[in-house]
């Protein structure tokens, strides 16, 4: 348990809001002889699986202090991977992030063909990169609409489903799995591309744009919105990289960092997109950078759908033997998943299955930053303070 704190003057962060919130230079009164309420938000989650609990210090409304408390869905993943061979331990990567479980996938798989030494063919990249990035809007279009649905925006959520049902459609063209795709293999994909599926695609990628304008016209300029997500769970750039925050959390700080420039792979140093940063380093300016990152994927995917259709057919798999034994070594590899830096470290024996699996999880670092963007502010700015670093469990509690 977090240490309790005295009734004196609390750090607020700084900000001038409505409805009577702490306006700058506001303190506590130190004379009060007010005890701080230690009450239990949770175990609860979006999704309901009651797997994350936030242990909250009050004075009235306001919290002082938190404490996060997680492990309640302790699945063992990188245990499981030492059991396991370097080909079987794909699908469990799907369960990751399981809302975008292609991205997962490429992080995994990217890390044994960087051990193994393995070159991947061309066309492979490109149907990853674009099946990456279908994966990116499809996971920031469910956050979007569940965000506003917690906020109290209730018609954005039937909005984003609209879209996102498009992307899933095209999954389940392309693999045969709407959430859970087991797409990617070590040295390439499952397989090519189905016919149609590049016109399909393309379409979504002319339609999407437009359904976007939609989405502004009802959160852009709304006063509610702005009332919940203007100055509420700020964080500074240099707070936010001391924790460990990575993606669109950090960029909503105005740091620059997307590993998709910063440090590039597979083939995104030949695509031209644009890093979305806002310097807000709000609720708010988080959710500016996703709406913007969907517009930059839609980019990204309509140049490989381009060089796709210019080169058609070749190999999207390489010669990788069944009983796959990659040499002696270590390896660490990250790609930029939806929430952040994803990372696999491997240790390789030598032998069929991995010696030791450490994975670097985007949701379980940025969670990690909760507290020093809710202290100060109101219990009902947890909720907003939560959907905007885009948690899911499987990540945390891997």
């Amino acid at each position: 348990m977090a240490k309790k704190i005295e009734s004196k003057v609390i750090d607020v962060l700084k900000r001038g809001t409505p409805f009577g919130r702490l306006e700058e230079g506001d303190v506590f009164n130190e004379n009060l002889k007010i005890e701080d309420v230690w009450i239990n938000m949770g175990p609860q989650h979006p999704s309901t699986h009651g797997v994350l609990r936030l242990v909250l210090a009050l004075q009235g409304e306001r919290i002082v202090d938190m404490e996060v408390v997680i492990g309640y869905l302790h699945r063992g993943t990188e245990k499981l991977a030492e059991f396991r061979t370097y080909h079987q331990f794909i699908p469990l990567t799907d369960r990751l992030d399981y809302l975008a479980s292609p991205a997962m996938n490429f992080g995994y798989v990217l890390a044994v063909e960087k051990l193994a030494g393995i070159e991947v063919p061309i066309r492979a990249e490109y149907i990853r990169v674009l099946m990456a990035e279908l994966a990116r809007i499809s996971s920031h279009l469910l956050w979007l609409a569940t965000h506003a649905l917690d906020i109290g925006a209730m018609t954005v959520f039937l909005y984003c489903f609209r879209e996102r049902e498009m992307i899933l459609d095209l999954f389940e063209m392309a693999t045969g799995g709407r959430l859970i795709t087991t797409y990617y293999r070590i040295g390439g994909v499952a397989n090519d591309l189905p016919d149609y599926f590049l016109d399909r695609c393309e379409e979504f990628c002319e339609i999407f744009p437009k359904r976007v304008e939609d989405y502004d016209a009802l959160l852009y300029s709304n006063r509610i919105w702005l009332s919940r997500t203007v100055n509420i769970a700020k964080i500074s750039a240099e707070k936010g990289l001391a924790l460990g925050l990575s993606g669109p959390s950090i960029r909503g700080s105005g740091v620059n960092w997307d590993l998709r420039r910063s440090n590039p792979y597979s083939v995104y140093d030949k695509l031209d997109f644009e890093v979305a940063v806002f310097d807000g380093c709000d609720v708010y300016a988080r959710y500016l950078v996703r709406r913007k990152e969907m517009l930059e994927s839609c980019k990204i995917v309509k140049q490989c759908i381009e060089w796709l259709k210019k080169n058609p057919g070749g190999e999207v798999q390489a010669k990788v033997p069944k009983v796959f034994k990659p040499p002696v070594g270590e390896v660490y590899q990250a790609v930029e998943a939806p929430k952040g830096e994803l990372g696999f470290y491997i240790v390789s024996d030598g032998s069929q299955r991995p010696y030791r699996l450490k994975i670097r999880a985007p949701s379980f670092a940025n969670l990690m930053s909760l507290p020093e963007m809710c202290k100060g502010h109101l219990v009902a700015d947890v909720v907003a303070a939560i959907g905007s670093i885009d948690v899911v469990l499987g990540e945390v509690d891997r």
